[in-house]
């Protein structure tokens, strides 16, 4: 019953990174003629209404940090989860640009504090032999959400009215609410209880995470857990400062934060985002065109779901977090490598002119599922996973607002820069996803630790910053001081 309720917990507050995924129903939007008569079909400005989120997002995950150390992880994900209502509200009813832009604006800022919370709040519930899988469903979350907004866009743009954009932007209100009211029956972060002094409700939930009513043994791993983070966790307190700047402070902090922010960039350096973006293109330039292109953009989105659900249920805790990342990158030399060749034999223009080479259309598709297969059981999930669970937890909000911030800065820069690449030197855009992945290879192979089946007390060992003796030893005078008077006062 305790995997059971703990993938409850995770699974449900994975529910605000959907919108993540979600977001993506604007892609769908964007080419429908009513949202077109409605705003308008400038290239520039639905380029303001796409980038604008991205820029909302990383200034959500900016201030998350300091909503997750004021408030807590639960708190912090239900006011995520009601700016999303009012940002999803405006876009919904938007009547002229700058409101839709607001809306946009306001909806990833939401986005950015809840890509921030969610992982750090399922770190810190997780037991470590499944924290890999439990942290993962928020890359399952993500790749759920784009599937249903690519397919509910699809089928609302045969809506002949302004409802062909308003439904499916609206329809993000609904898991919004249910998150928003929902979480609250979820327990706080027990580390989160401790930093604050509600020892008794930290011990509780430790003890319903580990379900150990009527076994002797959960109670005893219950305990074991939670005596371990409570030692630890009140030893950092008497040298907590909570500034940014502790995040270099020593080397071992200097090495947790580089690798946080690290698995955040190289996961936008993957170039997966842009093989998702002009997925139609590509397929264009493949010769299919009309039914068969939008069947295999449909295909392409519900393969990525699948792999990752294969990869969190079976892989990541076992093998752990470093050769997943080291699989993916080689791959993604190997594929946008034979991606740009054939992409330069079957140029876009020439489509019309000439069908397609059989044998490149299908290695083209293979070589395109194959990076989404390998991207959802490496960096995807793993990149989540790894962020969050490197931290202390005296700075583990601010670092892994930081790490955010990082995939949301490049993400944002990726995507402002692809289309100039791509117009201007073409497949040639694509060997630089191939020199960004295999410097994420010599990186990763080289400085990248192992934190498989750690507490998360445990990462001061794999960083080298383990809690002083001198530290431990006041706290066990303090401990002991306070069991005394307990006793006396009994």
């Amino acid at each position: 019953m305790g995997v059971i309720f703990n993938t409850f917990i995770a699974a449900f507050s994975s529910i605000g990174t959907m919108f993540d995924g979600s977001s993506g129903i604007i892609a769908s939007v964007l080419t429908m003629s009513r949202f077109e008569a409605r705003f308008s079909a400038n290239p520039s400005i639905q380029g303001a209404i796409v980038s604008t989120f991205s820029g909302g997002c990383f200034f959500g995950a900016a201030v998350a940090g300091w909503l997750n150390d004021r408030y807590g992880r639960k708190r912090t994900i239900q006011f995520g989860a009601s700016i999303i209502l009012w940002g999803c509200a405006m876009q919904t009813g938007a009547h002229n640009t700058a409101t839709l832009i607001v809306g946009r604006i306001v909806a990833g800022f939401a986005i950015g504090i809840l890509s921030m919370t969610v992982p750090l709040y399922n770190t810190e519930i997780a037991p470590p032999k499944i924290r890999g899988f439990l942290v993962g469903l928020t890359q399952e979350c993500i790749g759920v959400g784009f599937l249903v907004a690519n397919w509910v866009g699809y089928g609302c743009q045969f809506i002949d009215s302004d409802a062909s954009w308003r439904l499916p932007l609206g329809l993000q209100l609904l898991p919004a609410g249910l998150l928003l009211i929902g979480i609250q029956f979820l327990p706080y972060s027990p580390r989160w209880l401790l930093e604050v002094g509600r020892d008794k409700e930290a011990r509780r939930v430790v003890s319903l995470i580990h379900q150990t009513k009527g076994s002797i043994e959960a109670e005893e791993a219950a305990e074991q857990e939670y005596n371990e983070m409570h030692d630890t966790i009140k030893a950092e307190i008497l040298v907590r400062s909570r500034k940014i700047s502790d995040l270099w402070a020593t080397h071992a902090m200097m090495k947790r934060t580089l690798i946080s922010c690290a698995v955040q960039i190289f996961t936008q350096f993957t170039g997966i985002n842009i093989i998702s973006y002009f997925g139609p293109l590509m397929w264009q330039s493949l010769g299919m065109t009309g039914g068969k292109a939008l069947l295999m953009q449909g295909i392409y989105g519900v393969v990525g779901p699948i792999a990752t659900l294969i990869f969190i249920l079976s892989v990541v805790d076992r093998v752990g977090r470093k050769k997943p990342l080291i699989f993916g990158a080689a791959t993604f030399v190997a594929t946008f490598s034979i991606v740009a060749a054939i992409l330069a034999t079957n140029p876009v223009s020439d489509v019309s002119t000439k069908p397609a080479d059989p044998g490149a259309q299908i290695a083209g598709i293979a070589m395109i599922f194959l990076t989404n297969i390998v991207f959802s059981a490496s960096f995807g999930p793993v990149s989540w996973v790894l962020a969050s669970e490197v931290f202390p937890t005296s700075t583990r909000s601010i670092g892994t607002s930081v790490a955010t911030c990082c995939n949301w800065a490049f993400n944002t820069m990726l995507s402002q820069v692809s289309p100039i690449g791509l117009n201007n030197i073409g497949y040639k855009f694509y060997l630089v996803f191939v020199c960004f992945n295999f410097v994420n290879l010599i990186v990763i192979v080289k400085f990248f630790p192992e934190t498989k089946g750690k507490t998360l007390e445990e990462m001061a060992d794999v960083f080298g910053d383990s809690i002083s003796n001198a530290q431990k030893t006041e706290l066990e005078t303090e401990n002991k001081i306070m069991d005394e008077s307990d006793n006396y006062a009994s």
